[in-house]
């Protein structure tokens, strides 16, 4: 089983025109090897991955299974609608050579979904057949679905069942999961407000979206952390929460793709329907990004 601890960087997909370029995400990861990063998450949210079609899912796998070490986690999402494509996406991500399938709840049949019977059933199902360990994908925000910390408890005790990412930002259920899973079930936060208080009680890390552009930064709060150094990491992550809101939470992708192309990785356009910030936005996402040291 992979230990994931530390901070990991859900990567964005680059798109020229209308075209997945494979070469500038190769060329994004080999500056992001420079830094701690415990990993990548490839296809995630921030990856756009309902947007992909199948050939392009496997292009960029491909190429990121390329560009990442040995030495640092390849996290593949493989999370669809159903169960049955979700064995069948999580089987090709290992093929593709991916360490970990991480699986976002199913989500359009809510009524159903929500049902932790139902949650149950498919994350075992998963992990009974997905060649390669499996980490649960929690975005209430996005899916409008809550994986509990009881539901939580039960998919945990499979053998092939590594952990969850929780983007819910809800930092007493994250303790309840933390409390109720085995030590070996790595609780991962996917906000980066979250990083700190979860760390406080016993999380494993976070696979932040902030940390495309401040990888260095939250590398340094979960270091500074672990070595007890708190009003140190405090103090650091204090000073992102300004990009946090200003280009993350107000821009969504599009704010950090820009805030990337500022930084001289690429980021390039989103795929519509999503935008892409253009004119006074992109002045106010580099002065945002100025003022907290990241250009």
């Amino acid at each position: 089983m992979p230990e994931l601890e530390g901070v990991f960087v859900p990567v964005p997909t680059p798109f020229r025109g209308e075209e997945v370029v494979t070469d500038r995400l190769r060329a994004n990861l080999e500056r992001w090897n420079q830094t701690d990063l415990a990993g990548y998450v490839v296809l995630g949210s921030t990856g756009e991955f309902p947007l992909l079609t199948e050939a392009e899912r496997d292009r960029v796998l491909a190429s990121a299974r390329e560009a990442i070490p040995r030495t640092k986690a390849f996290i593949a999402g493989t999370g669809a609608e159903s169960t049955p494509l979700t064995i069948r996406q999580s089987r090709r991500a290992a093929e593709l050579g991916a360490d970990v399938a991480i699986v976002i709840t199913p989500n359009y049949y809510k009524k159903s979904f929500s049902q932790p019977a139902t949650q149950i059933r498919h994350y075992l199902a998963v992990a009974e057949a997905s060649p390669i360990p499996v980490l649960l994908y929690n975005f209430p925000q996005n899916t409008g679905i809550n994986l509990e910390a009881a539901t939580v408890e039960r998919v945990a005790g499979h053998p092939n069942v590594c952990g969850i990412k929780d983007s819910s930002g809800n930092i007493p259920q994250v303790g309840e999961i933390i409390h109720q899973t085995p030590k070996s079930f790595h609780v991962l936060v996917g906000a980066a407000g979250a990083l700190l208080p979860s760390l406080a009680i016993g999380s494993s890390g976070g696979i932040l979206a902030l940390a495309n552009i401040a990888a260095r930064e939250y590398c340094l709060v979960y270091a500074l952390a672990r070595q007890g150094r708190w009003d140190e990491a405090r103090d650091t992550a204090s000073r992102l929460m300004a990009v946090d809101r200003g280009i993350h939470g107000r821009y969504g992708i599009g704010g950090l793709k820009a805030a990337l192309d500022l930084q001289g990785f690429y980021g390039g356009p989103c795929r519509a329907p999503l935008g892409t910030p253009d004119g006074d936005a992109i002045e106010e996402i580099k002065e945002i990004l100025a003022s907290a040291g990241l250009l």
